[in-house]
């Protein structure tokens, strides 16, 4: 059987094609991540399938977007998504801090020290008790159930192919200094519904392949179940008395049903912004999930901005993270040059792969 022209012949949005080939590739291979190769001829669908789908960028988006109505909430969804004045905050500072630390190992505490001297003023500021962390010889967590170890921890939601170790470096991530039960749920949380937003575009049953309202509330159920947030309300009945909340138990619970109710990604981080409140934080948290849930459906004209309003070392390690973890373009000898493959895969799979 000549696999690569049936790759080739899969076109990425025909669900039976798909459908198909993964239960050919499941047959002969009893691999998952066989299961999700796509191949292209058409150059235009490679490079918009490359700028479409960068990882992690949903949480940096949304702070980007809520960064100037942290301390000027807009209690509507019709607002413009980028001014003169947006720019990244801590939120990103910190999420491409614990990228970093996935990347390449090391003391997490001393990792984020790093990236927090080396940005020491962003926009909006640090928390006053993590600010004297930074600084601290020796730092230990401090016990905070603040909404910080929940708006870093997108990539961990990212990286790991089960849930079980998803949740594990969540805590992890969280314990450095919010080692309260709840900073610690609200990082687990978030972490678990991006890897399950991401995971639910490949579910198990196929015949709930196109069900959006089931896939929704399959994350609605176990972050319910889990963690005990009330996901039952809706923006519209949040918004009103709504106000500015630092704690996970006040943001993460607001910033999933933002996702829950939303449309597409863009619609997920208006509904997000519109709360009121920890703004960035907020979007930060709501961005990340919808990025995962949407995948391929990024808006391309947001990235550029997104991405252009990183400095050079933040845009190194994001797309270190992009490349390392998620998209792996071979260009198998067989086939032709504008021919590409690519697998989603643990690095050890990669590795094994490219030897054969």
């Amino acid at each position: 059987m000549n696999f690569s022209n049936l790759s080739c012949a899969l076109e990425y949005r025909n669900y039976y094609l798909r459908l198909f080939m993964k239960k050919i590739f499941d047959k002969y291979f009893d691999n998952q991540y066989f299961s999700n190769i796509f191949a292209y001829k058409d150059k235009r669908k490679i490079f918009s399938r490359i700028n479409n789908d960068k990882l992690m960028i949903g949480a940096i988006t949304g702070d980007i977007i809520g960064s100037v109505y942290e301390f000027n909430n807009i209690k509507t969804k019709d607002f413009p998504l980028f001014s003169k004045d947006s720019t990244y905050t801590d939120d990103t500072i910190m999420t491409i801090a614990v990228a970093d630390w996935l990347l390449h190992g090391g003391d997490l505490a001393k990792v984020m020290q790093h990236y927090g001297r080396k940005y020491p003023n962003p926009m909006g500021g640090y928390g006053g008790r993590f600010s004297m962390w930074l600084h601290e010889k020796n730092p230990k967590p401090y016990n905070s159930w603040g909404n910080g170890a929940a708006m870093r921890v997108s990539p961990v939601g990212w990286y790991f192919d089960t849930l079980e170790k998803t949740m594990e470096v969540a805590k992890e991530t969280a314990m450095v200094t919010h080692n309260h039960e709840e900073g610690i749920k609200g990082a687990q949380a978030v972490a678990a519904a991006i890897f399950l937003a991401r995971k639910s575009y490949w579910p198990d049953d196929f015949a709930d392949y196109d069900d959006d309202r089931k896939k929704r509330e399959r994350i609605k159920k176990f972050i319910e179940e889990t963690f005990g947030y009330d996901l039952n309300r809706t923006c519209d009945e949040i918004r009103p008395t709504y106000g500015f909340d630092e704690s996970c138990q006040g943001t993460v619970p607001e910033a999933i049903i933002a996702f829950l109710e939303s449309k597409d990604y863009e619609d997920a981080v208006r509904l997000a912004v519109s709360l009121g409140g920890d703004s960035d934080t907020l979007a930060c948290i709501t961005g990340g999930i919808a990025q995962a849930y949407y995948l391929y459906k990024f808006p391309l004209d947001i990235w550029k901005k997104v991405y252009s309003l990183l400095d050079k070392d933040l845009q190194n390690i994001y797309m270190e993270f992009h490349r390392a973890r998620f998209e792996w373009f071979v260009h198998p000898r067989w086939w032709e040059p504008h021919d590409v493959r690519l697998i989603e895969g643990s690095k050890e799979e990669k590795e094994r792969l490219e030897r054969t």
